[in-house]
């Protein structure tokens, strides 16, 4: 089986995990330290925190953005739960908006039309690595004086007009879960932009407490200051984190060229073949983390899905729209956000991952292609 992904070993994971079982295996050691310094330089963030998951991350911002009952935060409905649980988590209300035509991400110009006088924050998501037009939304954030969350759990190394994702909202939020580019099993980022955060983003980090200010001798003693929790991860995930960073560029490199090859080859073909592939802004540099296609059917994207794994091809649709979730109608009016379901219904994601081989990666466009071929002939009127 071509699975859809695989995470690629750079082997150093063990040496710098045997490392760590030599010394301190808790957090924010040298390991984490050495993380966060490369986050700084690469990216210049202005500060990064290691969290077990981009979930904590977000919980998180979250707090740090101060919204609670009777504020509502503005999201996309195409993304999964964990961009929406951190905030209903604080008594907020989650306000779903519809994607672009283009792609999937959140539709910018209609942000204006979800926003009331209780909206606290909007959280963008950078799907697929293919950033959001971030200008737009920090123009709206400065009108409406809001908070902006970037949820760049698969963005890690994406762009925006020369600019990390992650660095331009307020909070930036990252994954290095397993199927992400960069992985390190579970584990996560935390990216404060803004200053006015940065004290009390190391408080909730270290469990409402002033240790980090202890560690570095600000405050002769440390205490129960502030509400927290236990996000930061251990030295063996910060371990393997670098490992993985360490090696980023080839990385990226090799998932680059095999989305390359996908996007040249299914460019053009949409009258043929009835499908299309991602459609990337002019301001977005994407990071290679899902190649997809767009089917012009429900049909066509389920006869794929079916008959790439009989060929021995993992393939896979991806988020339900979260507006149209069980849980979510409980309490909530049903809504039309029509791009959001028809990305739902059509999109399919296709394997890539730097192990991917030239064979294998050819088998799976020969198989797309045989499939949508037999598919179109046979549903022609």
């Amino acid at each position: 089986m071509i699975v859809l992904n695989k995470a690629h070993i750079t082997g150093k994971e063990i040496q710098y995990i045997s490392e760590t079982l030599r010394g301190q295996t808790s957090g924010n050691g040298q390991f984490t330290k050495k993380c966060h310094k490369f986050f700084s330089d690469r990216y210049n963030f202005k500060k990064s925190l290691l969290t077990t998951s981009c979930t904590d991350a977000l919980e998180m911002a979250a707090i740090l953005s101060g919204v609670g009952p009777g504020d509502e935060v503005v999201m996309p409905s195409f993304t999964f739960v964990s961009t929406a649980n951190p905030f209903l988590l604080r008594g907020a209300k989650v306000v779903f908006a519809d994607s672009e035509n283009h792609n999937p991400n959140i539709n910018v110009a209609a942000l204006p039309n979800y926003i009331t006088k209780h909206t606290k924050a909007i959280v963008v998501v950078h799907y697929a690595g293919v950033a959001v037009d971030m200008d737009a939304v920090m123009r709206i954030s400065r009108d409406y004086n809001l908070i902006v969350i970037e949820d760049a759990a698969q963005a890690i190394d994406g762009y925006y007009k020369g600019k990390p994702l992650g660095s331009i909202g307020h909070f930036g939020c990252f994954s290095f879960h397993d199927t992400k580019n960069i992985v390190s099993g579970e584990g996560g980022l935390l990216v404060i932009n803004d200053s006015r955060f940065i004290d009390r983003a190391e408080i909730l980090w270290e469990k409402g407490t002033n240790r980090s200010a202890f560690i570095r001798g600000e405050v002769d003693k440390y205490g129960w200051v502030d509400v927290g929790s236990s996000f930061l991860p251990s030295e063996l995930t910060a371990a393997f984190l670098l490992a993985q960073l360490e090696s980023i560029d080839e990385i990226q490199n090799g998932r680059m060229r095999l989305w390359n090859i996908y996007f040249e080859t299914f460019s053009g073909r949409d009258a043929e073949l009835g499908v299309l592939p991602p459609q990337i802004p002019t301001f977005a540099k994407h990071n290679a983390h899902i190649f997809y296609l767009l089917c012009d059917s429900v049909e066509k994207r389920n006869f794929l899905i079916k008959e790439l794994k009989l060929a021995g091809i993992q393939a896979y649709f991806h988020y339900p729209p979260l507006h149209l979730s069980k849980y979510f109608l409980q309490n909530n009016r049903p809504q039309s956000l029509p791009n959001s379901h028809r990305y739902f219904d059509q999109l399919i994601r296709i394997p890539l991952y730097y192990d991917l081989t030239e064979s294998e990666q050819q088998h799976v466009i020969d198989s797309v292609i045989n499939l949508l071929t037999i598919f179109n002939r046979t549903n022609q009127k």
